[in-house]
């Protein structure tokens, strides 16, 4: 009784202020649940990682044994990626001891607003005293930058990388090695920290022992890669879904040669006739597309290009891809790719409720980066209740409509993007959506009801006369 005689007696500037916070405190409670913090009794026994800069991307594959030495059981563990990358990770995925994938979160940590981090849920709980082992994979794009920025066309690619010599995490390292694979003897430079052993094709570092959290060494490796340094700069996937059995799939495709860039004049004598001239250039490469891939086709602004070749394997259809140029550094080219699946394969229903299991990106070459993607799945006209699950984060986009022959209402598009895509992300997505089957007579019933009307009105025109004076027929007498 008192409280609620105070509060009719508080001023409303004191009621204002209790209310603004009352909110801050409820926004610091609910970001909180996404901040953790570093647990002192976990520690890194060993750390087994391998460096992969043989082609345009950067891979990381890091084995490492967790030791719990606290008291109770750890059911999580942070993993940490340096400020210096992380603005370059395209990807980063975790497997426990027995190959299955872990749930990955991201999450801050107070007091490292540099770097980037993740908490990663374990199946089973690492005890006391006990280890457990988990592999991390990391994926860089754009980590490699070519030095110098621009060579002839005779001259072959050197790049440098730039990155951490110690496993960077938030956690002491008691023993770690490092495994650098170049697949190439012509290395120009290299950091040297005891121990290290060069051998054909790679750079042994370690083992490096009590190494602190969140340790930072910079590693460089100045050395030649002549590798396909291809960027799609943007890629436009369109996916149209056909109760009739079949789905169309349409990419439209843009690629720049991101390497060192030309430097002089181009001379396609040379290049035709020296098999060695332009070793850094990009010739063709090979695409994969589904094993049930039909009426495939490749165009540019010009047309077919007849060029290509298409190969039928068992578990793929190989497309060899060959622009009419070849590309050099900051060289461009454009086209599209466009074939046919059956439907069976990734579409399922009972009743009236579908589902669509469909890759949200697809191979385009081997070791591909991919700036821009956009996806459109274009589903039949009269479908509702859409909702879609995606294996990795995206952006979804407004729904719109797509018009086509015979439609009245409009298909529903469902769109969503995503930035720096590697082949990791080959994932498939998934869209359940409700769709009357009696809707798949509407178009034929109209086909059937044009033809109709038009027949009608041909047999109404036939029979009526539209002269202006009426026929004299003689009469006999």
């Amino acid at each position: 009784m008192t409280f609620v005689k105070s509060t009719k007696m508080m001023p409303a500037m004191a009621q204002l202020q209790f209310c603004v916070l009352f909110l801050v405190y409820v926004a610091t409670q609910c970001t909180s649940t996404n901040v953790d913090t570093v647990s002192s009794g976990i520690n890194i026994k060993n750390v087994d990682r391998t460096i992969d800069i043989s082609s345009q991307l950067v891979k990381i594959t890091s084995k490492v044994t967790l030791e719990n030495t606290g008291k109770s059981p750890v059911k999580n563990f942070l993993l940490a990626v340096e400020g210096t990358g992380k603005a370059k990770l395209a990807f980063i995925g975790t497997k426990d001891g027995n190959n299955k994938d872990l749930r990955n979160v991201e999450t801050d940590v107070k007091g490292n607003d540099d770097a980037k981090f993740w908490r990663v849920d374990l199946k089973e709980s690492i005890n006391a005293g006990s280890t457990a082992s988990v592999v991390v994979e990391t994926v860089y794009t754009k980590a490699l930058q070519p030095y110098p920025t621009s060579i002839t066309q005779q001259e072959e690619q050197l790049v440098k990388y730039l990155g951490n010599l110690y496993f960077y995490s938030p956690y002491p390292v008691s023993s770690q090695k490092t495994n650098v694979i170049l697949n190439t003897k012509a290395v120009e430079t290299f950091t040297k920290v005891k121990p290290f052993l060069q051998l054909d094709g790679s750079i042994s570092y370690g083992p490096y022992s009590n190494t602190a959290a969140f340790t930072e060494k910079e590693l460089v490796v100045h050395y030649k890669n002549n590798s396909p340094f291809l960027t799609v700069t943007r890629l436009e996937r369109l996916i149209e879904v056909s109760h009739w059995g079949n789905i169309a799939i349409e990419e439209t495709i843009e690629v720049e040669h991101t390497g060192a860039k030309l430097k002089g004049p181009f001379s396609r004598y040379d290049y035709q006739q020296d098999h060695h001239s332009g070793p850094a250039s990009v010739r063709s490469y090979k695409t994969l597309l589904p094993a049930s891939a039909s009426d495939v086709y490749y165009r540019d602004t010009n047309g077919n290009i007849s060029t290509s070749n298409m190969r039928v394997k068992k578990d793929s259809v190989e497309l060899d891809l060959r622009p009419r140029y070849p590309l050099f550094g900051g060289w461009r080219s454009h086209y599209t790719l466009g074939y046919n699946v059956p439907s069976y394969e990734y579409l399922y229903y009972s009743g009236n409720e579908y589902l669509l299991k469909m890759r949200a990106v697809d191979h385009v070459f081997d070791d591909m980066q991919i700036d821009e993607l956009i996806t459109k799945v274009i589903l039949p006209e009269g479908t509702t209740n859409i909702k879609a699950n995606f294996p990795f984060a995206v952006t979804r986009l407004p729904d719109s409509l797509h018009y086509t022959y015979l439609d009245t209402k409009g298909r529903p598009v469902i769109t969503f993007t995503k930035t720096n895509i590697v082949e990791n992300h080959i994932q498939d997505f998934q869209l359940r959506y409700s769709f009357p089957r009696i809707l798949m007579l509407q178009e034929p019933l109209l086909v059937v009801g044009f033809l109709y009307t038009l027949f009608l009105c041909v047999i109404i025109y036939v029979r009526l006369d539209f002269s202006i004076h009426k026929s004299e027929h003689p009469h006999k007498d």
